[in-house]
């Protein structure tokens, strides 16, 4: 049975191989009607007919079912409806032809509509299982970016323990530290798990973290301007930016600024079809001549490092500008 409701397909979907079994089937029909006549008593001219007529509509769909009726209901007028070899019709012979008319009309009919029906419920079959694959991929996602981030506030601890064993008095602020940086991770998960926050344009989403960051940290007279292009991004990557981005931004928003406040500006490149480059920078105080930010031993620049890393690329600190600081991340596109 599956294989004949394969074949029935395969036949809807190829005009050509319809419309041929159209007229094979007829063909055929008219075949065994006349190899039938001398066996068959008189007034069953159709006999063979409505069996071509209900395969071919079955197998390939309205319009072969239909041109098929249309041969077999003019064989039949003109081989086996009296007066025969004629087209001639009287009020017997209209009785007959509109009789197979009624009939073949009605079958065509109904297994059109059952073949409507069984596309429709093979079109929700594949949402379904679309929808199940798209679960399955976004729980799979789910848990990899969990055990991720275990590994990631793991390595932060252990970070932050260092510290403490070489400056015992460090303790409180470490723990104060780590639990600023796991709430700041805890809230870009909040925004990347919701529909809303992820359908949003590259853009507009860094804004939110920025204005989030401003708000979290009460800094004052302090503006994050955005400069992206409508790039598409995976959880992954845009996870992973963001914990970038709010490090990033988290440091120049306590180290930049004085009093009257400044600019920091997130600009995303796309330096060719194959890159993008982040460039997070500030126009505060800058770095001190002869600091070399990116052989730092800090936690800042160890998460910094360890982030980009994860996107396949390579953190640099920008030298030579006139004012403030700047950083700038080169990653796959």
């Amino acid at each position: 049975m599956n294989r004949f409701v394969k074949a029935g397909t395969l036949f809807r979907r190829d005009w050509r191989l319809g419309y041929g079994l159209s007229i094979g089937t007829f063909a055929l029909a008219l075949i065994s009607r006349f190899h039938l006549q001398g066996t068959l008593p008189p007034g069953f001219p159709y006999l063979t007919f409505f069996p071509a007529v209900i395969v071919t509509t079955f197998l390939a769909g309205l319009w072969p079912g239909m041109l098929c009726a249309v041969l077999c209901g003019l064989a039949a007028l003109y081989f086996f409806i009296p007066p025969v070899n004629s087209f001639a019709m009287d009020g017997a012979s209209l009785i007959a032809i509109g009789f197979y008319i009624f009939i073949v009309t009605v079958d065509i009919a109904l297994i059109h509509f059952m073949h409507r029906a069984a596309d429709r419920l093979e079109a929700k079959k594949r949402v379904t299982e679309e929808l199940y694959d798209q679960q399955r991929t976004m729980f799979q996602e789910l848990q990899h970016r969990v055990a991720n981030n275990m590994t990631f506030v793991s390595a932060l601890l252990q970070l932050q323990k260092r510290k403490v064993a070489t400056d015992p008095a460090s303790a409180s602020s470490a723990l104060d530290e780590a639990q600023s940086r796991i709430e700041t991770m805890s809230r870009i998960h909040r925004r990347l798990y919701d529909p809303a926050s992820v359908d949003l344009p590259v853009a507009e989403y860094f804004q939110e973290i920025c204005t989030d960051l401003l708000q979290a940290t009460g800094a004052r007279n302090i503006v994050c301007l955005v400069d992206m292009p409508a790039v598409k991004l995976d959880i992954a990557r845009l996870t992973t930016l963001s914990l970038l981005v709010t490090e990033l931004v988290t440091n120049s928003l306590k180290h930049a600024f004085a009093d009257d406040g400044g600019t920091i500006t997130l600009k995303l490149e796309q330096l060719d079809p194959q890159r993008l480059a982040l460039t997070v920078s500030d126009n505060g105080r800058g770095v001190p001549q002869g600091v070399d930010v990116t052989a730092s031993k800090g936690l800042g620049t160890r998460i910094v490092q360890s982030l980009a890393a994860q996107l396949g690329g390579e953190v640099k600190a920008l030298t030579g500008l006139r004012k403030g600081a700047a950083w700038q991340v080169v990653f796959a596109a």
